[in-house]
């Protein structure tokens, strides 16, 4: 046999088994993979428990506590001051935003109203901090399906936003800036004006990552029609914010519940998604971001003069009674019921916070998805570690 011969021999039989390949069905063993808690797409300390079929998940259960750090209990044994340098490390992403329902709270136990001047700078940090935490989900949610550029952009851009919040609390991560009755400092000189330059960063930043990923055709093959949430199913497990919206559901606290923040005093609008899958979960982020800058602009041109903190006691002793006050926070709704029973410390506090609720839906979500998708579903559904394990 020539050597022509033996290498049609081969192709031959080549063709025969992969022919033979494409048309068996093999009977295979369902795999337990293990996911975390130490893996990079679960972003902290989370156990993704994935029971496979080949590449496909038929069950997927969070496993979740690995970093439980005990804010609520921790709350009974602080006075009310000292609170806030617990919770705001509960999502470090966006951490002024976790201070003011809180705070609010403990201002409606005592019947105490923040100045006017003192409201519309918690509402410019509360959405510079929404802006700082969404910023680097833009730009993180690229590397999961292989893009690293936007990541740089997105690390390099907050710089911007956290060197504002750092000019007027003094913290970078962790501002401890709210105080019942209003606000520990006045802004510092020169900063609206520098504000208002670094929100056309972010606007610019926003086009960057619209052009970058979002006209990706990679990144919408991997999110487009990818893990799907009804918005009846969203409702039914407590999804808020840009998760529950980018599933066309109308609902915003700023709009809806308004409580001790200025929402109603500029114009701005609510974004929604009809589609409910991961693309749009993130677009819907995208719009909310551009909308935080316009309401930054609009508060900085308004901000009414006077004082930024209300007469209140030296030693806080909040009155008893009951309170829960939540907010629209980056991740979604957020909110404290805080029960008083007239000491300087609370009796007992519970806090509802979004990542938690957003997580309880893995199960059902990754259900018959591929394993791939695993990764952009849970990076589109964007939590905080902090948030969950309180």
């Amino acid at each position: 046999m020539t050597d022509v011969t033996d290498r049609q021999q081969l192709n031959y039989i080549a063709a025969q088994a992969a022919d033979a390949r494409v048309n068996l069905e093999l009977e295979t063993e369902g795999m337990t993979l293990n996911i975390g808690p130490q893996h990079p797409a679960t972003h902290g300390t989370l156990r993704i428990v994935a029971k496979l079929d080949g590449e496909q998940v038929i069950a997927a259960d969070p496993v979740m506590g690995y970093m439980h750090r005990g804010y609520e209990k921790l709350t009974e044994v602080r006075t009310y001051p000292q609170v806030t340098t617990l919770i705001n490390r509960i999502d470090w992403l966006g951490s002024f935003a976790n201070e003011v329902p809180f705070i609010l709270a403990a201002e409606q136990l005592m019947e105490v109203e923040a100045p006017p001047r003192a409201q519309w700078i918690r509402t410019i940090l509360f959405e510079m901090s929404r802006i700082a935490n969404v910023v680097l989900f833009l730009g993180d949610v690229a590397v999961q399906v292989g893009a690293v550029t936007p990541a740089f952009f997105a690390f390099r851009d907050r710089e911007h936003i956290l060197n504002q919040i750092e000019a007027v609390t003094g913290g970078r991560f962790h501002p401890n800036f709210d105080r019942i009755g209003g606000l520990k400092d006045d802004l510092p000189a020169g900063w609206v004006a520098e504000t208002k330059l670094v929100m056309k960063k972010m606007r610019r930043f926003c086009d960057e990552i619209e052009t970058l990923v979002f006209g990706n055709e990679i990144f919408e093959a991997r999110t487009r029609g990818i893990g799907v949430i009804p918005a009846d199913i969203g409702l039914q497990y407590g999804l808020s914010g840009a998760n529950i919206r980018g599933s066309g559901v109308d609902w915003d606290v700023r709009r809806d519940q308004p409580c001790g923040l200025v929402y109603d005093q500029v114009d701005w609008k609510v974004w929604t998604h009809p589609d409910g899958d991961s693309f749009s979960r993130c677009w819907v982020r995208l719009q909310e971001t551009r909308e935080a800058t316009k309401i930054v602009d609009q508060l900085l041109d308004t901000i009414p003069a006077g004082p930024v903190m209300a007469k209140v006691p030296r030693i806080i002793k909040v009155p008893a009674g009951e309170a829960f006050v939540e907010t629209e926070n980056p991740l979604g709704v957020m909110g404290y019921y805080v029960i008083s029973k007239g000491d300087l410390v609370p009796y007992r506090v519970k806090i509802r916070s979004a990542s938690f609720n957003n997580m309880s839906i893995t199960p059902w979500l990754l259900k018959g998805v591929y394993v791939p998708d695993i990764i952009t579903i849970l990076a589109s559904l964007y939590f905080i570690l902090g948030d969950i394990d309180r």
